[in-house]
């Protein structure tokens, strides 16, 4: 079986799942509890072809190397994505806040097309999509290169951001659960979260873009192209989180008088110098 059919028969069952019981449980976080899981799935089949069969048209095995270390990077993501939602509550029943507030905006029948389209279907297929640069890399056999260790060393050094910026969150709520539910300025605003509103969305996105880039190696190392259709993962993920960002801050900005400023002052995305708030002229 050509191992993309095999990734779409899971997709398919995991859109149906997530689909059946978020009407029987009337909670729509199942495609998030499903997020740091799947993609490990879909990438771990793509590796075992990599390792058992030749793709249409390849005159040889080349190496298996590129798509086996591109599984251990997202098992590596995954494993740390899911004990980060885990120790949040995400699998003990607690649906997503922001999905609560969405429902809360919307007509019942009118929710239910955005759950069905958006939700499940929409994300699910992202899912398969940012995973599609392995599936690229198994068409493609060739030996591991200097530029695939190089952007294996990216993809990790994007994850441990990531987990610097996750536990620096994770101790300022801990610390803001211990005072009693008040801790000045009402969100974190200090180590990596200094430079960027939302690093954790950074680093996530930067190593889905270099897990596109280390297929492109592929690519190129037979004489293709640096730009392929895989690009779209990326793409629409970072318009994904782009959106995601930018509710979530509204909501943020309801709560917090003091999350103005911190926008003013603060990059929303790519860790920058943190910018001097504007001086007020002072009335003669």
């Amino acid at each position: 079986m050509d191992p993309l059919l095999a990734v779409l028969v899971v997709a398919g069952a995991a859109s149906a799942f997530c689909w059946v019981a978020s009407l029987i449980t009337k909670d729509t976080s199942w495609v998030d509890r499903l997020w740091s899981i799947v993609p490990v799935v879909y990438v771990w089949i793509f590796a075992i072809a990599a390792l058992t069969s030749l793709p249409d048209g390849a005159q040889s095995g080349g190496d298996a190397a590129r798509v086996v270390v591109m599984a251990v990077l997202v098992t590596a993501w995954g494993a740390r994505l899911t004990f980060n939602f885990a120790r949040k509550g995400g699998y003990t029943g607690m649906e997503d806040y922001r999905w609560a507030i969405l429902r809360s905006r919307m007509s019942p029948a009118w929710f239910q097309v955005f759950n069905l389209f958006f939700i499940v279907l929409y994300q699910n297929a992202l899912l398969v999509l940012i995973t599609m640069p392995a599936y690229i890399a198994w068409q493609h056999p060739s030996p591991f290169t200097g530029w695939d260790a190089a952007f294996a060393l990216l993809f990790a050094t994007f994850l441990f951001g990531e987990f610097i910026a996750d536990q620096q969150q994770w101790n300022f709520h801990q610390a803001k659960k211990a005072a009693g539910g008040t801790l000045e300025p009402g969100f974190v605003t200090s180590g990596l979260w200094a430079y960027s509103r939302h690093p954790n969305f950074f680093f996530e996105q930067a190593q889905w873009w270099i897990f596109y880039a280390i297929s492109a190696v592929a690519v190129v190392s037979t004489g293709g192209s640096w730009l392929n259709w895989t690009i779209a993962g990326a793409v629409l993920l970072t318009v994904l989180f782009i959106g995601s960002t930018i509710f979530t801050e509204s909501i943020t900005a309801s709560k917090y008088p003091g999350y103005a400023g911190y926008r003013r002052t603060t990059s929303m995305l790519v860790p920058l110098p943190r910018r001097r708030r504007p001086e007020v002229a002072r009335p003669v």
